[in-house]
């Protein structure tokens, strides 16, 4: 018999955060989440929850932890959409069906008793978060901002009556082998900045980046993702976590502002070098080890993150997109740099995927999201 019990002590917490540790134990491609960011989703005053409920559950089996869901209600998402949805997030199970159902069970039953007709997921509080799950890329190495899982997890969901609602796909980036295109592209960029009177934003360090930036970016990303699929608008808490967890990782190396003859971000590009092997030894624990890898993976990277890319919509069909390109070629000319990798693209957005064609670039995994009606 299964039994599902919501999270509530200290114990049962660290049990939450613990479980796809023991379960993904020597898999090679699985990256975990810091602790410390897992467990500020228990505090009262977590940024998410004023526009959020959440409860979190666990499955038991012999008295044993064989399973772990987390239900979200985003009320913000849910007025923006017009929608009557809960999320399910962090859903780890074993291969076992009933496991599987007795979480989705609980799942439904929290929906029915907010009046609530849909259950969509894998999906975070925003799109700030881990969601989709892996359904191609199992043999490929992960980044630090998504989420590894097993196959047979697409099964255990589709078998309770989940099907597609979005996908979205993730590819590799390279250079061209050409040097002539990447030259093109460079040149092109500048024209279009000529023409449009724009130029490439300075920053001393990373404290005047941030001052000088940080607010006018959280505006462009809020109008480019007005329109995409899970966004909810940023609010000062989601700004103040954001900015605490890219602090320690922003390297002006790869990093992009354009400004217009008034100063005013209209675009802007945030790369990350890429933590995944420096967390994954310690479990997710800022040890000083651990630390001391983070800092080795940002001053000399081998791969490079696409964090946030956003454009101002009265810049876009104004060509400024190719001046990201060209700084990201640029970012890809460091020696120490093998590829970039561009995490999650929806498969619908064709104008972002079109931009790859640029670049030596291959769809690498795809991750789906899975709706279904109560």
């Amino acid at each position: 018999m299964i039994e599902v019990r919501e999270v509530k002590t200290k114990k049962e917490i660290k049990e939450f955060i613990n479980f796809p540790i023991r379960l993904y134990k020597d898999n090679k491609y699985f990256v975990p989440p810091l602790y410390m960011d897992e467990l500020k989703m228990f505090k009262p005053n977590y940024v998410y929850y004023d526009q959020s409920n959440a409860k979190c559950f666990i499955a038991l089996k012999d008295g044993k932890t064989v399973g772990r869901i987390q239900a979200i209600i985003q009320n913000a998402s849910n007025q923006k959409w017009n929608e009557k949805k809960i999320r399910f997030s962090r859903f780890d199970s074993i291969d076992d069906q009933e496991v599987a159902n007795a979480l989705f069970d609980k799942l439904k039953e929290l929906a029915k008793e907010y009046n609530l007709d849909t259950m969509v997921g894998p999906l975070g509080f925003s799109d700030l978060e881990r969601e989709g799950l892996l359904i191609e890329g199992f043999d490929e190495s992960q980044t630090f901002e998504e989420q590894y899982n097993y196959s047979y997890y697409q099964k255990l969901i589709e078998n309770y009556g989940f099907t597609k609602d979005v996908d979205w796909t993730e590819s590799v980036i390279k250079n061209q082998a050409d040097p002539k295109v990447q030259d093109k592209i460079i040149r092109l960029a500048e024209t279009v900045m000529k023409r449009n009177n724009l130029h490439i934003g300075k920053a001393k360090n990373v404290k005047d980046f941030l001052n000088k930036y940080a607010n006018q970016f959280f505006d462009i990303l809020d109008e480019t993702y007005e329109n995409i699929y899970g966004t909810v608008p940023f609010t000062d808490g989601m700004k103040k976590l954001l900015i605490s967890n890219f602090n320690l990782l922003i390297d002006l190396r790869f990093v992009c502002v354009v400004l217009n003859e008034k100063e005013e971000c209209v675009c802007m590009g945030l790369c990350l070098p890429s933590i995944a092997e420096a967390v994954k030894k310690s479990n997710g624990h800022l040890t000083l080890p651990a630390i001391i890898r983070i800092l080795k993976a940002k001053k000399n990277p081998k791969i490079i993150d696409f964090a946030l890319i956003g454009v101002k919509p009265t810049y876009q069909m104004k060509g400024v997109n190719v001046i990201i390109l060209a700084e990201i070629m640029k970012m890809l000319r460091n020696k120490n740099v093998l590829y970039a990798e561009t995490n999650l693209n929806l498969e619908t957005n064709q104008e972002v995927l079109a931009q790859w064609k640029y670049f030596d670039a291959k769809t690498n995994k795809r991750r789906r999201c899975f709706i279904k009606k109560i």
